[in-house]
C-alpha cells in the first residue's frame, strides 16, 4: 500500500544505535571552514564560498535573472558558484558576476529543460528509471537501471531522442533501483529496519524525528532495538508522490532529542537545515553501511520505484544499501541536507542514491530542526546536543541489537534488515504488488535486490 500523508498515523520508531563506519571511514573535522569572500568592490571577481552560502546565492540569482537563469552548481575545487546564463543574455551575465558568481553561457534554458522532463514523465515513466537536470552539462541526466531492457529501453531511448540533440543524455546503471531502509541510528518496526534521520521538534512542541516515508509501511510503532518496546509513533508519512518522508514522534515527551549525528563515536552537531547544491560534498550516515561520502549530482530528481514515482529528490553518487533508508545526509559543517530514500548499487560497486530534501520535509510536516527548534533557524544546537540523555538515545540504541544486525557494513548490514524480518515488508508495503521487489524497505534486503525496478531502500 502506498503511503499518502497520514495525519496522526501512529508508528513508533526506535532510535537504533549507530553502526561502525562503513566503506567511507572518514572522520569529519569539527571546525568549519571560514568563508574568504572577495571585497565588495571586486564585484567582477567570483567569490570564494562555502557550499551552503553558494546554495543561498544560487537561489537569489534564480529570482534575479529570471528566464536567463539556467541552473547553477558548486565548484568544490575553486569553492565558487558557477551560474549558467542563457546565451545572448549579456546584461544578466553581468548581474550574476556582480553578485559574486562565475558565469557560463549555455544553450538550454530552464524552461526547455523542464519541458523535457515533463515529456519524460508523460512518455517514459518506467520502473527503473530516473531523471534530473544536470547544470554542469546543461542537460537532463536520464538513468536506467539493469531492469530497463528490450521494449522498455527502446521506449526510453526514443523519448530522449525526441527531445532533440543536446537536451539529454542516458546513463546505464548496473544495479537496480530500490528503497533502502536504514540510516543513522537503527530503528525497527514489524520486522523491518530503517535509520533515523534527524531529531526535530514537532509543531506542537513535542520531540520527534524524520525518516523515510516508505519506512512507515512496516508499522506504526518503532523501537531502537530489534524486538524492543516502542519508543516512537508515526505521525505523518508520505510515499510515493511528492516526497519520501515521515515524522515520527517520541512516546516520552520528556526525551532529549539533540540535533546531531553520531558517526561512529564522533558527534557532528547539526546547526540548521539547508538546500543542496550540485557539486557539493555530502556525507551519509546509515545503520547498515555507516558513514559514506560523495557529491550532489542533481536536484528535483524524479525516481520511478516499483512502488511508485517519487519527485523532488536529490540525486547523488553516495553509496547506500538496504537498511540505510531514512538516514541522515549532511555536510561537514553541520548542515542537514537530506534523508536517504533509495537508489541502486551498493557500497562495494557504487551506484546512485536519492535523498529527500530535509527543508521540504520540515515544511510539509510543520517541524523545526533540533530540540527546541532554534537549530532550524540557524542557531547552533548548543547545549542541547550536548545533552547526555540524547546520546543515550543514540548511543544506547547503538548498543542494542541494531548494530548487531548492521555491524558489518558490507553485506551483513543489509542482511540485518533482511534478518530483521525482511519478510515483514512483503505483502504489506507491497501496496502495489511490487512490494516484494524491494519496496519493503529493509525488510527484504534480498528482495530489494531482485526488484524489477528501482527499489526504495528503507
Amino acid at each position: 500500500m502506498s503511503h499518502k500523508r497520514i495525519p496522526k498515523r501512529k508508528a513508533a520508531m526506535a532510535v537504533g544505535g549507530v553502526v561502525a563506519l562503513g566503506a567511507a571511514a572518514i572522520l569529519l573535522p569539527s571546525a568549519n571552514a571560514s568563508q574568504d569572500g572577495a571585497p565588495d568592490d571586486a564585484a567582477a571577481a567570483p567569490r570564494t564560498l562555502k557550499a551552503g552560502d553558494a546554495s543561498d546565492l544560487a537561489t537569489r540569482l534564480a529570482g534575479m535573472l529570471g528566464d536567463a537563469y539556467a541552473g547553477a552548481y558548486y565548484d568544490g575545487d575553486s569553492k565558487r558558484l558557477v551560474v549558467n546564463v542563457v546565451r545572448g543574455e549579456g546584461d544578466m551575465a553581468l548581474r550574476a558576476r556582480s553578485a559574486g558568481a562565475a558565469v557560463r553561457e549555455v544553450d538550454n534554458s530552464m524552461a526547455e529543460l523542464d519541458s523535457g522532463a515533463q515529456t519524460l514523465k508523460s512518455q517514459a515513466t518506467i520502473p527503473g528509471t530516473s531523471w534530473a537536470v544536470d547544470p554542469r552539462t546543461n542537460k537532463i541526466l536520464v538513468t536506467a537501471d539493469s531492469t530497463v531492457t528490450g521494449n522498455k529501453w527502446d521506449r526510453l531511448e526514443s523519448t530522449v531522442e525526441s527531445l532533440g540533440s543536446g537536451m539529454a543524455t542516458i546513463k546505464k546503471s548496473a544495479g537496480t533501483f530500490r528503497i533502502f531502509a536504514s540510516g543513522g541510528d537503527a530503528i525497527f518496526a514489524g520486522g523491518a529496519r530503517c535509520s533515523l534521520g534527524f531529531n526535530v521538534t514537532a509543531a506542537d512542541g513535542t520531540p520527534a524525528f524524520l525518516t523515510a516515508g516508505h519506512c512507515a509501511a512496516a508499522g506504526d510503532e518503532w523501537s531502537d532495538q530489534q524486538g524492543g518496546q516502542p519508543i516512537a509513533t508515526v505521525d505523518q508519512a508520505l510515499f510515493p508522490g511528492a516526497g519520501d518522508f515521515a515524522l515520527v514522534t517520541y512516546n516520552d515527551p520528556a526525551v532529549e532529542a539533540p540535533s546531531e549525528v553520531n558517526v561512529g563515536g564522533q558527534i557532528v552537531p547539526i546547526v540548521q537545515a539547508a538546500e543542496a547544491a550540485v557539486g557539493q560534498q555530502v556525507f551519509r550516515m546509515g545503520s547498515t553501511t555507516g558513514l559514506a561520502d560523495g557529491q550532489v549530482l542533481g536536484l528535483n530528481a524524479t525516481v520511478n520505484y516499483p512502488e511508485g514515482t517519487v519527485t523532488g529528490l536529490i540525486q547523488t553518487d553516495v553509496c547506500a544499501e538496504p537498511g540505510d533508508s531514512g538516514g541522515s545526509m549532511f555536510t561537514q559543517d553541520g548542515l542537514a541536507i537530506g534523508l536517504t530514500s533509495g537508489g541502486s548499487g551498493d557500497c562495494t560497486s557504487g551506484g546512485e542514491t536519492f535523498f529527500q530534501p530535509v527543508t521540504t520535509a520540515l515544511e510539509a510536516v510543520g517541524a523545526t530542526l533540533g530540540a527546541g527548534g532554534d537549530a532550524g533557524a540557524g542557531a547552533p544546537a548548543g547545549g542541547q546536543d550536548a545533552g547526555a540523555g540524547q546520546d543515550a538515545g543514540a548511543g544506547q540504541d547503538a548498543g542494542a541489537g541494531q548494530d548487531a544486525g548492521a555491524g558489518d557494513p558490507a553485506g551483513g548490514e543489509q542482511d540485518a534488515d533482511a534478518g530483521a524480518g525482511e519478510d515483514a515488508g512483503a505483502g504489506q508495503d507491497a501496496g502495489d504488488g511490487q512490494a516484494g521487489e524491494g519496496a519493503d524497505h529493509d525488510r527484504g534486503s534480498g528482495r530489494h535486490g531482485h526488484g524489477s525496478g528501482p527499489t526504495s531502500t528503507h
